[in-house]
């Protein structure tokens, strides 16, 4: 607990199960959208995005660094803005979705 402000701080770690384990949605998803280019490129690379938002969906949030990965953890906890990076094709995408759980977004990082 910090001695100033009284609050308590986070150590970092959360009470989500490990990703590997989860198979079950941590948050609901809203509509899911994609950019016209992410889906070209789904289509260019024969592949489908129900796998990447399903791994969205239940914590393992691909390629991001380890303070986005508490971030994400402590943003399903207190309906926040959760973000994924996957890879496809060479080309790294995101998945997002908004805090009030209304959509998530397929899209290219430049696309943001």
């Amino acid at each position: 607990m910090n001695q100033e402000s009284g609050i308590k701080q986070s150590t970092g770690t959360s009470s989500l199960p490990p990703a590997d384990r989860r198979t079950r949605p941590l948050f609901p998803l809203g509509q899911i959208v994609a950019t016209p280019a992410v889906l070209k490129h789904f289509v260019e690379h024969c592949t489908r995005p129900d796998s990447f938002i399903h791994q969205h969906v239940t914590g393992n949030w691909g390629a991001i660094p380890p303070e986005d990965v508490r971030e994400n953890a402590l943003s399903v906890l207190n309906g926040f803005r959760v973000l994924s990076a996957y890879e496809v094709g060479g080309k790294h995408f995101w998945i997002i979705t908004e805090a009030d759980r209304s959509v998530t977004t397929l899209l290219f990082p430049e696309e943001y």
